[in-house]
């Protein structure tokens, strides 16, 4: 018979104390769900351990997982909290707790969506292992919807997309992130996504022949070179990205060239120029489509190297580069840290806590949005909207939405640079405030002591935190 380990698939080293805190949380929900059944027919036990299977990939602590595999029985069966918290303890609980609250929530559009939202990042902000149990759970009722019934498909396919994507997306699980938006795509976009099937099979068939082509011609240049890579593989394009790629460039799968991707893991960060130094030696770089994204990592904290080369027989085709720890941030984002049982403040530098910033922020913000709209703007925004990322002079990286003004950087540094802000210097040259800030743009804010705000700054102010402190200060006049 197999242990709980292995029915698990766990991938870590845990304590005694941690494995049977796992054990114990695996038969006391065998048993609490004993006789339920769910939509498939499949006993219900089924779900929860599937979840925790999820967890286990994701390699979450042992009170992570033990929650994974008690989420759903306060709300399934006639066990109450009291007895659980007795159990398996207050940290357990209260994650427990708040997957639970999460659940209550009927999806029925953004808009009338917010106050489940205004709860969601309340939790969320509170412990970010609740929001990794609830991505776990609905990717895997997304593996199973086919057995829901057909009136609610498509709802809760939308959700997927439109709110757990998106927020697996920001925390830089993309192994996560990927699969529910693939798995959501055919009941949102059905036709949409029949096309993109049929482009994605045309255009990979033909990529993967030159990508094995390329890896014996690449391995061998890169021991020639003095590098031996970890690995060296092709990914192929998940089909929800393709869609939206093809929808960029109206439908024309010509203009595409990363439906497969050489994927080149090397041992540091040297390395990866390296190789990007022996791949361009071989191959012509398309012009304008090298992206570094270690220096300047995308803001989920994604970090790699791209290039798109000429192949020399007709094709085009993507290089990524990146260390190891770099790939298993790719595939794991913030739950890639979470593992450790000193959580947060293992991290250096408490890297992970900035990472986590924007959902502290939102949670803080949001008490002060009283108009739903207003609320939902915000989210969206801060959730959903395109980023720029904005240099001060000193280096440090300001994570911006799309279309942000200098005032707008000010308030994000702090907010009594904002009230005193008297101008700005972008790449050393003076610059109006009506002026949009750009990915790389270095800025220098200058203040005025005795500087106050103006009204007619929220015509260039983009953020919510930056019109908020503007109208608070004017109002007082």
């Amino acid at each position: 018979m197999e242990s709980v380990k292995e029915t698990l698939g766990l991938r870590r080293d845990y304590t005694q104390k941690e494995t049977n805190l796992i054990e114990r949380a695996f038969a006391f929900a065998q048993k609490a769900h004993e006789g339920q059944k769910r939509f498939s027919g499949e006993p219900y036990f089924n779900h929860v351990l599937e979840t925790a299977k999820i967890l286990a990939n994701l390699n979450m602590d042992a009170t992570t997982i033990a929650a994974g595999l008690l989420h759903d029985v306060v709300e399934e069966t006639a066990i109450d909290e009291k007895s659980i918290e007795n159990e398996f303890g207050q940290e357990a609980m209260f994650l427990i707790r708040g997957v639970t609250k999460l659940g209550k929530y009927q999806y029925k559009g953004l808009t009338r969506h917010t106050e489940s939202l205004r709860k969601f990042l309340l939790a969320m902000s509170q412990d970010i292992r609740v929001l990794i149990i609830r991505l776990a759970d609905r990717l895997h009722n997304m593996r199973t919807l086919e057995h829901v019934r057909e009136d609610k498909r498509r709802r809760i396919a939308l959700e997927t997309l439109e709110i757990y994507a998106a927020l697996a997306e920001r925390l830089g699980i993309g192994q996560v992130k990927g699969e529910l938006e693939d798995l959501a795509f055919p009941y949102v976009y059905p036709e949409e996504y029949a096309e993109t099937l049929r482009i994605h099979r045309e255009k990979s068939k033909d990529a993967k022949e030159r990508l094995e082509k390329m890896y014996r011609s690449l391995h061998k240049a890169f021991l020639e070179g003095g590098i031996r890579p970890v690995n060296v593989d092709y990914r192929v394009k998940h089909l929800y990205s393709t869609y939206k790629k093809l929808v960029k460039y109206d439908m024309d799968p010509e203009k595409i060239h990363d439906i497969t991707a050489l994927r080149i893991i090397v041992g540091s960060v040297e390395e990866c120029y390296r190789a990007l130094g022996i791949i361009h030696g071989k191959w012509n770089p398309l012009p304008g489509r090298i992206k570094d994204y270690i220096a300047t990592p995308k803001q989920n904290g994604y970090q790699s190297l791209h290039t798109t080369i000429f192949t020399g027989d007709g094709g085009i085709v993507e290089a990524q580069i990146r260390t190891a720890e770099m790939h298993r941030d790719a595939e794991f984002g913030i739950a890639a840290h979470l593992g450790y049982k000193e959580g947060l403040q293992r991290e250096k530098g408490h890297t992970l806590h900035k990472k986590l910033a924007w959902i502290e922020q939102l949670a803080e913000s949001q008490k002060n949005l009283e108009e739903s709209g207003e609320f939902l703007e915000h989210l969206k925004m801060n959730l959903f909207a395109d980023r720029v990322f904005v240099f001060t002079p000193h280096g440090d990286v300001i994570d911006l939405p799309e279309g942000s003004y200098p005032i707008d950087f000010a308030y994000a540094i702090h907010s009594d640079i904002g009230d005193h802000f008297a101008g700005a210097k972008i790449n050393n040259k003076l610059s109006s405030l009506d002026t949009k800030l750009k990915t790389g743009d270095i800025v220098e804010i200058v203040t005025k002591k005795k500087g106050v705000p103006s009204s007619k700054w929220l015509d260039h102010a983009k953020t919510p935190f930056a019109r908020k402190h503007i109208k608070a200060a004017t109002q007082k006049k």
